[in-house]
């Protein structure tokens, strides 16, 4: 697997290295990269995820963190200079296959540590029943991106404090708080210094095959990371839709097995047909979620039998990771 390198070692805002995921997928040759790095306190949110109602957001000003939404689904992290995230670049295709070889392999390098850590749920790493690395999906044309964090070290009381997850969610995972689903390598034993430990995962996984990412490629990526600093992207889809309506004549939100949390917000017209639907959450995306599943609902009467024969024709299965016509379903009803 080849590591990119950069030209120097400075310290980045985090839309640079997202931006630099998709430098890598679209420019480099098909292979297998993979790349670590770390940001001064910052809250990563999902795609779909309303940043308003899971991130403090007064608190994260006041505090001086950063708040970047992702291109990729899942839900909100909290990153710091105690923890790596890494980035995973493959020609791989498909959410389940690309998520188990990148699980499998951080999963053996964690072992070679002495760690017993191993994948659970969707989408996460955990030692004992706590979670030590959340990670997220997307895919380019003829690539798929995995990146996520690894909890070295972490202030729990600062990351609860700045992530405020809804009470669906925690209940689903019968859990009352951030923190005591999560622990920490150092919680876990570890005796390397953050540093070390960064170096150690890069060299384990990677072996030396590095390939410098130069001055040129470096400027190249920051102007593309750009494009998470615009205003309507980091909004997301639930401000555009107010910008239609005030507020939707129906929001349903659900915790759905093997997609995560979703939430359906439902415009009607005068006759009480679905004007508009919009979908938000912390759900992985591998298909339009636009034209594939909120486009085929519209005009359709908002009722159980109407519903249910318009989800029986949809494959919402191409399009979020886990959920079925029955599931989406339940959920509108």
């Amino acid at each position: 697997m080849k590591h990119p390198v950069l030209c120097d070692n400075a310290v980045r805002p985090l839309p640079f290295y997202l931006a630099m995921e998709e430098w890598v997928a679209e420019e480099l040759p098909a292979a297998d990269y993979f790349f670590a790095w770390r940001v001064q306190p910052t809250v990563i949110c999902g795609r779909n995820q309303d940043i308003e109602a899971e991130v403090a957001l007064g608190y994260c000003r006041a505090e001086g963190i950063d708040v970047v939404r992702r291109r990729s689904g899942g839900g909100c992290v909290y990153a710091d200079m105690n923890n790596w995230m890494f980035s995973y670049i493959t020609p791989s295709t498909g959410v389940e296959a690309t998520f188990g070889r990148y699980t499998s392999m951080i999963a053996y390098m964690l072992g070679s540590l002495g760690f017993e850590a191993r994948a659970t749920g969707r989408n996460d790493l955990v030692i004992g029943d706590r979670k030590v690395a959340g990670n997220a999906f997307y895919s380019l044309p003829g690539r798929s991106i995995v990146h996520g964090t690894m909890l070295c070290d972490i202030d729990f009381g600062r990351m609860a404090r700045a992530i405020t997850p809804s009470k669906a969610k925690m209940q689903s995972k019968s859990v009352t708080s951030v923190a005591s689903r999560v622990t920490s390598l150092k919680a876990e034993g570890l005796t390397m210094t953050v540093e070390e430990f960064g170096r150690y995962a890069v060299d384990f996984l990677t072996r030396g095959d590095d390939i410098l990412v130069d001055a040129d490629a470096v400027a190249r990526i920051e102007r593309r990371a750009l494009a998470y600093r615009d205003p309507e992207y980091f909004r997301g889809r639930r401000r555009t839709a107010e910008s239609d309506a005030p507020r939707p004549d129906i929001e349903r939100t659900a915790y759905v097995d093997g997609s995560g949390q979703i939430t359906a917000m439902l415009y009607f017209d005068a006759a009480r047909r679905i004007r508009n639907v919009v979908f938000m959450g912390d759900f992985f995306v591998l298909g339009d979620l636009e034209g594939e599943l909120a486009a085929p609902l519209r005009s359709v009467e908002y009722s159980e039998e109407a519903l249910s024969r318009a989800t029986a024709a949809l494959h919402p299965e191409r399009v979020i990771a886990g959920l079925t016509g029955e599931k989406l379903l339940r959920l509108l009803i």
